[in-house]
């Protein structure tokens, strides 16, 4: 599926805008073109990408419920709208005004916000843009901020931070919103990973990276094996859990670390105030892979 897109240069904010899901063989494409790196005075360029008429398909909806587990009649889930717009950010992480290589990003934390609840079939727009950025030790932290509007209504957003690795100056600050701790969480269940599928869910997202479904080329940039996109990670984990009935609703996660195919995992859980705290990590590893807090949003 490819986008009709329009490009505007309005002053110092670069602005695609998209009447389809941008296109996955054009912004894998532009990955393999050179970066043209961090000006000297750190600054990244305003890019702002927008996906409008939007509609949420009932069966990409379908399919992300069979792939993660999530129940169908339980809406439009708060997950939902990264995993459907994450190709917007795939366009901005690619444009050829952004200043470093997406091969070099590391997903890192998410923090999602749901505050009305949508459905299939509704006109909605979506946009994504540059957020803020921190030098943090041993490399440089960046936001991309997305919103899903219905008209003038903003129903979800998100900040979602990626991570480059390497000497961009000196670090002027920690970084932010340090994970939750879950020593004394007890275990909710203990389940085995799927064996593959990570061709499908990038066919979702538009994430096709050979680390979700390519053993050789994981195990080139390090990792021991294959492993599933972390949203699709976090839909398992969710839908193991009682989250908050409230329509507004912020999940947070903190990506630590791959979950393989075919591994055993283990699901922690414990209560907080209108929601749940919840980590996951691999059967004999006391280290979590991925961390996360669901819970109600105050109104």
């Amino acid at each position: 599926m490819t986008s009709d897109k329009i490009a505007i240069l309005m002053s110092s904010q670069i602005v695609e805008q998209h009447k389809r899901a941008p296109s996955a063989f054009a912004f894998m494409a532009r990955a393999f073109l050179p970066s043209p790196g961090l000006a000297r005075d750190g600054a990244i360029p305003s890019i702002l990408q927008k996906w409008e008429g939007l509609r949420i398909e009932a069966d990409h909806l379908a399919a992300f419920h069979r792939a993660s587990g999530l129940a169908e009649g339980d809406g439009v889930s708060v997950l939902y709208p990264h995993v459907l717009g994450f190709r917007l950010q795939m366009a901005l992480l690619t444009h050829r005004a952004y200043p470093l290589p997406i091969w070099n990003a590391l997903q890192i934390r998410n923090r999602l916000t749901r505050h009305r609840q949508f459905h299939a079939g509704e006109r909605l727009d979506l946009e994504t843009r540059v957020g803020a950025h921190r030098f943090v030790d041993k490399g440089i932290e960046i936001d991309l901020r997305s919103r899903l509007m219905r008209e003038s209504e903003c129903c979800w957003e998100s900040e979602v931070t990626y991570f480059y690795r390497g000497r961009f100056g000196s670090a002027a600050v920690e970084a932010s919103a340090e994970a939750p701790r879950l020593s004394q969480a007890p275990v909710v269940e203990r389940f085995r990973m799927p064996r593959g599928g990570g061709w499908h869910f990038g066919s979702l997202t538009g994430d096709y990276n050979g680390i979700h479904w390519a053993n050789w080329y994981a195990r080139r940039l390090g990792f021991r094996a294959a492993f599933p996109h972390p949203q699709r990670v976090a839909g398992m984990c969710m839908a193991r859990l009682r989250g908050p009935a409230s329509a507004a609703q912020t999940l947070q996660l903190w990506i630590k670390g791959p979950v393989f195919y075919g591994a055993e995992a283990v699901l922690n859980a414990a209560p907080i105030d209108q929601g749940v705290q919840f980590g996951l990590s691999l059967d004999g590893d006391q280290r979590a892979a991925l961390l996360g807090q669901w819970q109600a949003t105050p109104s």
